[in-house]
């Protein structure tokens, strides 16, 4: 009963707070995460279980909504070949920023290597929530945002992998074992394509034709959460799989039927989504907001510059333009899922220090507030931008 009443309270302040955000400028999300912060405070809850599931629920739904009816499969081919050199430039110097400045603080190792790790990942839920709200999932540098910050998960998730060996087994993984873990992720991009080739089609064209009630809606809901579980179960992170199922999906008429998008939109956006962010905010110790120093600040700022100037630079070599490359930069900032990850394996280990972890997260919070907020900012900027010319001719 008390976790009903938890849930409930907590999604009562995320809606009443998302509104008055969304009132004054900015982000819903925003306001959602304060709801999860200030409900930390006011009631100080010491089992977070149900919200931990909960929000891992959220971000699996607003990922497979997103895939399900935002992105088409021709668009993320078609920016799968432009995505490599800006998710490569971004998640290099990124990582070098943060063994950077594990070395200049005398780190060992393993302990920068980790700090370094932890700098790399992208939140993709963030990221999409504010392209969608913006209506800019859809073009061409939201399409590469999109498919980096899947590549950038995978990416960060295979030097977890590695990490994780070193600081276990103090040794870098053989060749056969980095062949092992890319073979995984191969095995898993086949599996997923033959499921939506072969599988996919026929399965909605039986359900179709069943006579109890809310068939499609309970299939495409099955989807969603059976793709997450096949990417846990080849070590990915589950938003992967879910992003994967609903891309799948986009392709299949009979999945896409409008009354069931807006079903399924309707429980994403209504209840998973904003439980997720609540989550993201709720999830922030108090007590690290007492222990923020330079080396804390030094964290934010190299950790977000980092992504913005390895993305800016990357978008560039590849012919975009500085307005969509700055768009792009500011789009691989926020972080959120696998960078936790990684400092709570470095942490559970005993090789990453309390200040460390403290000021990931603080960093992984603040990229979070301001990250959408920037990103918002800078597609209104670029579209002011073309508008002028529009003016001028009339």
């Amino acid at each position: 009963m008390e976790a009903l009443f938890q849930i409930m309270s907590i999604l009562f302040l995320a809606r009443i707070l998302s509104e008055a955000t969304e009132k004054t400028g900015l982000p819903g999300i925003t306001g959602e995460m304060t709801a999860g912060f200030l409900f930390a405070i006011a009631f100080k809850p010491d089992d977070i279980e149900t919200f931990t599931f909960m929000g891992e629920l959220g971000a699996i739904f607003l990922l497979f909504t997103a895939g399900y009816r935002e992105v088409h499969v021709k668009d993320l081919k078609a920016a799968s070949l432009n995505a490599l050199i800006p998710t490569l430039f971004q998640i290099f110097v990124a990582f070098a920023f943060g063994f950077m400045l594990g070395s200049i603080y005398g780190f060992s190792f393993i302990e920068s290597l980790f700090l370094a790790v932890a700098f790399s990942p992208t939140s993709i839920s963030v990221v999409v929530k504010t392209l969608i709200d913006t209506d800019y999932l859809s073009s061409k540098p939201g399409s590469l945002m999109l498919t980096s910050a899947i590549f950038d998960d995978i990416a960060g998730l295979f030097l977890l992998t590695i990490v994780i060996s070193v600081a276990t087994y103090n040794h870098l993984p053989s060749g056969i074992e980095l062949l092992l873990i890319a073979g995984k992720i191969l095995a898993f991009v086949i599996i997923m394509g033959v499921l939506g080739w072969k599988v996919f089609p026929v399965l909605f064209n039986y359900v179709q034709k069943m006579h109890a009630k809310e068939s499609l809606f309970s299939f495409v809901i099955l989807i969603a959460l059976f793709s997450a579980y096949l990417s846990e179960s080849f070590g990915l992170h589950a938003v992967i799989g879910a992003f994967f199922g609903g891309v799948l999906l986009s392709d299949l008429p009979i999945a896409k039927i409008e009354a069931v998008q807006k079903k399924v939109s309707g429980i994403a956006y209504g209840f998973f989504t904003p439980l997720f962010f609540a989550f993201i905010g709720l999830s922030v110790e108090i007590e690290v907001l007492y222990t923020a120093g330079t080396f804390a600040i030094l964290v934010i700022v190299l950790a977000l510059t980092g992504k913005l100037i390895g993305g800016f630079i990357g978008t560039k070599l590849v012919g975009y333009g500085s307005k969509d490359s700055l768009i792009f930069g500011i789009g691989m900032m926020p972080r959120a899922g696998v960078e936790l990850v990684v400092i709570a394996i470095g942490k559970e280990l005993g090789i990453i220090s309390g200040e460390v972890f403290s000021s990931i997260v603080m960093m992984v919070f603040v990229s979070i507030i301001i990250s959408p907020i920037l990103l918002e900012m800078s597609i209104r900027y670029k579209e002011k931008g073309m508008k002028v010319p529009e003016q001028m001719t009339t």
